[in-house]
């Protein structure tokens, strides 16, 4: 019998990890790299990508940073050149940079926003995909791994672009899975509930929300960005080998209360 210990084990693998400066993205990148994967840290000013490879390398963990504004056609082809050029390979796909420029309602927004969220949300992922697919495809297979939100599958208030464009990386990620499986490239998406990072800060500084939102989750508090780490661990290693096209949430119970 294989040791699941193993399965759990990323050494030789090769991650890149979009949004990876700070956050969730962060945590999972740290996550990745303490698991034996070397990872590129990515997110859209070098000098901030090079600072937390720098931590990662004197930490003994393998790490690059590679600048990418993922919302530019020319810097996404170029992420994934320089870490081929780099490493030779790339065996995991962690789509988490987003953006959320608005918060409000829904007829008060505009198509200006509408196509800024769309162009990082949806289509940056669809076409980052696009462009490992060929090298995870040659080498046999890969793990794609998109970070949506709890928003994605029910909606909540004054976050309705947002929500519409992480339910279509839901059926993204669904359709990845469908298509790439046959290649041995598997596809699956995380849906993180309320989270204490300065992406959600409009929230969780909100006292009235964070108090109703605690008492509403079953775990009854927020998540700590390290709590999302786990399942990327689970979805990106052999352990999750049968593992794709799968919706995960790890939300501390919102999408069961209410």
């Amino acid at each position: 019998m294989s040791n699941i210990k193993q399965k759990f084990d990323l050494t030789g693998k090769v991650a890149i990890v979009t949004g990876s400066s700070k956050g969730i993205g962060l945590s999972i990148a740290k996550g990745l790299a303490e698991n034996g994967a070397k990872v590129v840290i990515s997110s859209r000013k070098q000098e901030a990508v090079d600072a937390v490879a720098a931590e990662f390398n004197s930490a003994g963990l393998e790490a690059v940073g590679i600048a990418c504004h993922i919302g530019q056609s020319e810097q996404r082809e170029a992420l994934v050149a320089k870490t081929m050029e780099k490493y030779g390979r790339i065996d995991i796909l962690v789509n988490n940079a987003a953006i959320n420029p608005f918060y409000g309602p829904l007829e008060t927004s505009n198509e200006e926003v509408f196509d800024k969220i769309m162009n990082v949300n949806v289509k940056a992922p669809w076409l980052l995909s696009n462009l490992v697919h060929p090298h995870m495809k040659a080498q046999g297979g890969g793990s794609i791994i998109n970070i949506a939100s709890v928003e994605g599958v029910h909606p909540g208030f004054r976050l309705g672009l947002y929500s519409v464009t992480k339910s279509a990386l839901i059926m993204l990620t669904k359709n990845q899975a469908k298509e790439w499986g046959r290649h041995g490239i598997r596809s699956n998406v995380v849906c993180p509930g309320l989270i204490k990072t300065k992406f959600s800060e409009a929230l969780w500084s909100n006292e009235k929300l964070i108090a109703g939102y605690e008492q509403m989750v079953p775990l009854s508090r927020m998540a700590d960005p390290d709590e999302m780490a786990g399942v990327v661990m689970l979805l990106a290693s052999d352990a999750g080998s049968y593992m794709t096209g799968g919706v995960y949430a790890a939300d501390g119970g919102y999408l069961i209360s209410g």
